[in-house]
């Protein structure tokens, strides 16, 4: 017997539909953009110091979003299967990998000329962009209309915006 599209086995209830999941993505580029956006200068070497910072900082946010998930899904008595822990630590991946564009930006800027400051701009505007570009992927992924699509880069532009925009005015 074949089950009708969009139901699943035994249960009568719609299924969900095949995840276009983007979100550890828009988030890690946030994070990656607030990361530059609060960054100093820092000893001998602010690039190396920056490429850290943003690198660790990616780590230790998808640690802990893989913790909360596993403890927030956890049933009471029983312990996490590696198998559990490997499904949800490969799932928030891309916190990591969206800081590693920024990351690179900065690590070649040495190459462009560029002073800090400017890596600094250049590192957040590679941030925000990777952020609009998944925000769309996900949403085109889904099916989303035209406008709906644009919605979600417009919104995403804003929210990235607005962290540079913080940066713009407290310097």
């Amino acid at each position: 017997m074949s089950i009708p599209s969009g139901m699943s086995a035994g249960h009568g209830r719609p299924r969900r539909a095949s995840r276009t999941d983007s979100a550890g993505a828009v988030y890690g580029s946030l994070l990656a953009t607030s990361v530059v956006a609060t960054a100093s200068t820092v000893g001998e070497h602010p690039r190396l110091h920056l490429v850290l910072l943003l690198l660790i900082t990616g780590l230790v946010f998808w640690a802990t979003h893989v913790y909360a998930q596993l403890a927030g899904e956890r049933v009471v008595g029983e312990p996490w299967s590696l198998r559990e822990i490997r499904r949800v630590a490969i799932h928030e991946w891309p916190i990591v990998e969206a800081a590693v564009l920024p990351a690179a930006a900065v690590a070649l800027s040495g190459l462009l000329d560029l002073g800090y400051a400017a890596t600094a701009w250049l590192a957040m505007g590679v941030s925000v962009g990777q952020q609009v570009l998944w925000a769309c992927l996900g949403a085109a992924r889904a099916g989303a209309s035209r406008g709906q699509l644009a919605t979600e880069g417009v919104v995403n532009l804003i929210l990235g915006l607005i962290i540079v925009a913080t940066k713009a005015a407290l310097k």
